[in-house]
Parts: C-alpha cells; sequence; structure tokens
C-alpha cells in the first residue's frame, strides 16, 4: 500500500484545498461612501497563499509607494465558493450596498458583468506591456472588442502523479516530462499501475459544481478539434454530434475502474486529499497546489501537462462602474501595478500561474520579485537542492523547468469555457445534464452517449437562444 501521510500534512493539505473553493476568513465589508475618498477597496475570493498571501502582500507594497499623503488600496475577501462570490459580487454592485472600486473576477465572468454595465472599460493606463501577457491569457479580458479587465493570476488544469507509484509498478520511466501525453496513453498507464494498492488509477473533480463543467469542457475539446460551445458574439455554436463526441470522451476518461468513485461527489479538496493520502496514482488540479504537493512528497511527484485540452481558468481585475472618475483612474493605476511584470513573478513565485510571458524567463533575466520580500528571489533548487523559502524548486529530474516546459505551455495551449454573459445559465445547464453520469441514479440507469448528447444540445440552444 502507497504510504500515507502523516496527520499534519494532511492538514495542511485540505485546508489548501479548501481556501481555493470557500472564502475562508472575511474581511469586513466596506459600506458605500457617499464622498469620492482616498481608499480604493478590492475585492477578491480568498488568496489561496494564506493569511497575509502574496495578494495582501503586493497591495501593501503599492501602499507604501502611494506613502501617508497618498491613496490606500484595501483588500476585502469575500466569504463562499465561486458562484457564491458570484452572487455577492453581482448584488453588490446592481444595488450600491458595497463600495468596491477593484473586483478581481473569475475569467468566465467579464463577459457578464461588462454586458451589465457593472464594470468599466480600461484605457492604456492600466496595463503596461500589454504584448508581454500570454495571448489566450488576455484574450479573456475582452468583451464586444473592448478591453474591460487585465489579468492578475492566470490558471490551466495539471496532471500529478506519484513516481514512487509507478516504481513500484515497475514502469521504466517514471518522469513524464514535457511530454504531450494522450489520454490512450495515459490509460496504458492507469493499466501499467493496477495492483500497487490504489483504491484507484486517478481522481478529479466531478461533484456538481463548477469542477464538472471543467471537466465536461476539456472532454468535449479533446473529443472534437476546434469545439466551441459559443461564438465570439457569445451565441451557441456546437451541435448534436459534437456534443455526442464529448460525452463518449467524458465518459470513457471516468468509467470504473480507473477513476476514483468518489471523484462524482468530489471537489477540490475531496480530490486533492484522497490523492495524498495514496488511495490513487494520478490527480487533475490546479497550479497553485504544485509548493505543497512537492513540499509533501518531494522527489516522489511528478507533474506533466494535462493530456488532451486544458481549461483556462484564472481571475482578472476590473474597476467598477460605480467607482467616482477621479478614483478610477487612480484604481486603474493599482491594476497596473498588481499585474506588472514584477508583481507577476511574484504571483509564480508564490504558487499562482503567472500571466507574463517574461514571469517564466530564467533567473537572472526574468523580472525580479520586489514588490513581496517573502517571495523574493532566491537559490534556483533542484529536486535534491536546497530551495528557496515558500517556493518549490523550478527545476525537475531532467533538467526540465516546471514553469517553462509544463506550466506556461498548458496556459498556451488551454481552451475557453463558453464566453457568454450567460455563462451562468450555461455552467448550470451542463451541470444538471451531466447527473445523468455522475448523479445518484448513474449506476441504475446509466445514459446512451447520443440520447445524452441531444438533451444536452437542446438545453444548451434554449439557454443561448435569447443570446
Amino acid at each position: 500500500m502507497a504510504r500515507r501521510l502523516p496527520a499534519a500534512a494532511l492538514a495542511v493539505l485540505s485546508l489548501l484545498a479548501l481556501a481555493a473553493c470557500t472564502g475562508g476568513d472575511v474581511r469586513d465589508e466596506p459600506t458605500a461612501a457617499a464622498d469620492d475618498s482616498r481608499r480604493i477597496v478590492v475585492a477578491s475570493g480568498q488568496d489561496v497563499t494564506g493569511k497575509n498571501g502574496i495578494r495582501q502582500q503586493l497591495i501593501d507594497a503599492w501602499n507604501a509607494e502611494e506613502g501617508p499623503q497618498g491613496y490606500e488600496a484595501r483588500l476585502v475577501e469575500l466569504p463562499g465558493s465561486a458562484d457564491q462570490q458570484r452572487s455577492q459580487l453581482l448584488g453588490a454592485l446592481q444595488s450600491g450596498s458595497a463600495d468596491y472600486d477593484v473586483v478581481n473576477l473569475d475569467v468566465t465572468w467579464v463577459p457578464e458583468f461588462a454586458a451589465a454595465g457593472l464594470i468599466r472599460p480600461l484605457s492604456d493606463a492600466a496595463v503596461r506591456a500589454p504584448d508581454d501577457i500570454i495571448p489566450s491569457v488576455d484574450s479573456t479580458s475582452y468583451w464586444d472588442d473592448k478591453r474591460y479587465a487585465v489579468p492578475f493570476n492566470s490558471d490551466a488544469g495539471l496532471l500529478y502523479y506519484r513516481k514512487d507509484h509507478l516504481r513500484k509498478a515497475g514502469v521504466s520511466r517514471t518522469d513524464l516530462g514535457d511530454d504531450e501525453m494522450t489520454w490512450d496513453g495515459l490509460r496504458r498507464m492507469f493499466d501499467a499501475v493496477n495492483g500497487v494498492g490504489t483504491q484507484a488509477d486517478w481522481t478529479t473533480q466531478l461533484a456538481a459544481y463548477e469542477g464538472r463543467t471543467v471537466n465536461a469542457i476539456e472532454a468535449f475539446a479533446s473529443a472534437v478539434p476546434g469545439f466551441e460551445l459559443t461564438g465570439p458574439d457569445g451565441r451557441y455554436a456546437a451541435d448534436e454530434d459534437q456534443l455526442t463526441a464529448g460525452v463518449t470522451e467524458l465518459r470513457e476518461r471516468t468509467v470504473s475502474p480507473y477513476t476514483l468513485k468518489e471523484a462524482s461527489t468530489s471537489r477540490e479538496a475531496e480530490s486533492l486529499s484522497a490523492f495524498a493520502e495514496g488511495r490513487t496514482t494520478f490527480l487533475r488540479h490546479w497550479p497553485y497546489v504544485y509548493p505543497t504537493l512537492y513540499e509533501t512528497f518531494k522527489g516522489d511527484l511528478g507533474v506533466a501537462r494535462l493530456p488532451g485540452k486544458a481549461v483556462l481558468g484564472g481571475q482578472n481585475l476590473a474597476v467598477t462602474s460605480s467607482t467616482p472618475d477621479r478614483r478610477a483612474a487612480k484604481a486603474a493605476e493599482l491594476i497596473a501595478f498588481l499585474t506588472d511584470p514584477d508583481s507577476e513573478r511574484c504571483l509564480l513565485r508564490a504558487g499562482f500561474a503567472a500571466t507574463r510571458v517574461s514571469a517564466y524567463q530564467e533567473a537572472g533575466t526574468a523580472p525580479k520579485c520586489r514588490h513581496a520580500r517573502a517571495y523574493a528571489e532566491g537559490p534556483s533548487a533542484s529536486p535534491t537542492g536546497e530551495s528557496a523559502e515558500h517556493t518549490a524548486p523550478d527545476k525537475l529530474a531532467g533538467g526540465l523547468s516546471y514553469s517553462r516546459a509544463i506550466l506556461l505551455p498548458a496556459l498556451r495551449k488551454a481552451v475557453h469555457r463558453p464566453r457568454t454573459p450567460l455563462y451562468g445559465a450555461v455552467t448550470q445547464t451542463l451541470i444538471t445534464e451531466l447527473d445523468a453520469l455522475y448523479g445518484p441514479r448513474a449506476e441504475a440507469d446509466p445514459p446512451v452517449d447520443a440520447e445524452l448528447g441531444k438533451r444536452l444540445h437542446e438545453a444548451l440552444g434554449k439557454v443561448l437562444s435569447n443570446q
């Protein structure tokens, strides 16, 4: 049986994943103010790097540059899941019940907030060196050909795996490196590791929430080259045959015995715990867990690009329409600071996926991380060397760079979830219809792929019919 982790290590991993799914501790919410104050309020979900995490440190650095006579930025962390945070922000901005100047939006929310007139189009002053931003990431900032946000941190699904399990199974090559593995190739590896004492080969996030949508879009885009559920105008662009092919791919990659049975009810926290406890050999998860997983498993941890297509995630910073013009101009300056090359380098070293190409350059040529002392440049670490405080090593076995060989290509090739102001309704439709695969009745009454594809086509077409 794979080795078990100490309770303390499991607790850290569980709290890390929980922080990504919930809001955690909440700072006092500001009330609407009548005057144009010199305080800029930034609303965001909880920082997965912990209390006084990298986002707060970057805001502190901006405040220090402003000095006592300048504007002061304040971070407000919202409670609840991502869906709950979206509802809170929508309600607060529509009612004027909270005085938010800058909002940190999930990339899928930008079209909705822009179309509703809740965020402002941004001028060039809000983004420094725009050509440095990864194109796939920067495209999430636009709606209706206007820039409404600036990418803050990005995300793309990665494949984590246990090298010690592969060695125990007699697999000769335990470093997947930067190979572009296919799902057929991964399933062959699943067959090879059967019998090492795990409950299943891999796990992911298939509970009835956004994670199910992410896994579905990754399967659909992998099965159908060039797949898009919506076009550039947000209108429905898929067809029944494409959705049927996507359903087949999704079902095949999540069937038993390959997939942990409890994956159908797992979110980030549960899937991470299952992997950390040694109940699976492979895990689909996000980049932010890499530093903690490395600290836990050291040289026994492997990480690679996800086979097929990975979904692009992340958050973008926008200025609210309700912010007075004078403060809005200063809020745009704050966004430019928080997303500049130096800040992005700090975010990368803290465990986030940076949005700028320059952040991934080799030490000595990349921007310095000067804004956050805890994540300042330190000695580059190998799997057997000393690592800088707060960071996992960038150099993997074979001399590969985690950030340049795995993370950056994953971001560049990642696919978008549907871009539409009606995204909330679209994701809820996908979650509900795919309950046929993962809900309580799935085993007793499994659907025919063509029937489920047809139901999805009809339901999504109806949701987007008035787009």
